[in-house]
């Protein structure tokens, strides 16, 4: 059987000594025409995995921007079944990732919903308010399908919980790089180094950090001990100027295109 493309697209950059940009896009901001011309936009600049953003009413970690966002599509009448026919037309060559609510998964049975996006073009997700406790249905369904089901590790999580949900990872492990909500942040705390490092000793999977990232600085300051940099609020924030949408879309790709450098000099 083929590797699922997130392990492989890891294998390929951990041979190259490089690192995975991973951006984030809000399906449907301000509508899925933009969302495809930025994923295909994203992707020609070299990021991936690309993370896309499931519109949900309760916002699980995400801050005013990302909320904002998620907000402005759910008010054009977005619905799951539009982001999956957006995908599937778009035939990314580039590892999708969902960030998608627990809600969403159990309202339309876990099986069809792990069947559905991955038919759709995703390689895998990240459900943030499914603890691992609770996480061994899906994580089945998941790995039936080849669909990696990504775990987020905090700076709160003790460490004993922290191994377990490094184990239950699977495509990477999404490291969060501070206590709180996602937007950005002037300073990366130092101690995130420090916890990453013993990540580094815990588990062979690749370690990448959101939450806050935001400029070429924290980027650099961060390349050496992650395997991956996801970046969101700043990206999304754009979206709210008052641009053409096709300039908008070429500026968010040339942010993306300056941070990737920055993470592989």
């Amino acid at each position: 059987m083929a590797m699922n493309s997130i392990d492989t697209l890891f294998r390929d950059l951990r041979s190259q000594n490089r690192k995975a940009f991973i951006p984030f896009v809000t399906a449907g901001d301000p509508d899925l025409e933009t969302t495809a011309a930025l994923v295909a936009e994203l992707a020609r600049r070299g990021a991936g995995p690309i993370e896309i953003g499931f519109p949900y009413s309760d916002p699980i970690a995400d801050g005013s921007v990302i909320q904002a966002s998620y907000t402005r599509a759910l008010n054009r009448g977005l619905h799951i079944e539009d982001i999956f026919n957006c995908i599937r037309k778009l035939a990314c060559a580039t590892p999708l990732v969902g960030m998608v609510s627990y809600s969403l998964v159990h309202h339309r049975g876990a099986e069809k919903f792990v069947t559905d996006v991955r038919t759709a073009g995703f390689s895998g997700a990240i459900v943030p308010d499914l603890p691992v406790e609770e996480a061994d249905d899906l994580m089945r369904l998941a790995a039936a399908h080849d669909f990696k089901l990504i775990h987020l590790v905090t700076p709160t999580t003790p460490r004993e919980r922290a191994v377990r949900i490094a184990r239950a990872s699977t495509g990477f492990l999404y490291v969060v790089s501070v206590t709180g909500i996602t937007g950005e942040r002037a300073q990366i705390p130092k101690e995130l180094i420090e916890q990453l490092r013993w990540l580094r000793t815990q588990t062979d999977l690749p370690l990448c950090v959101g939450f806050g990232i935001s400029k070429p600085e924290h980027v650099r300051m961060l390349c050496d001990h992650v395997d991956g940099i996801i970046v969101g609020s700043a990206l999304v924030r754009r979206l709210e100027q008052a641009k053409p949408l096709s300039t908008l879309v070429r500026e968010i790709g040339e942010q993306v295109q300056t941070l990737a450098e920055a993470l592989n000099g």
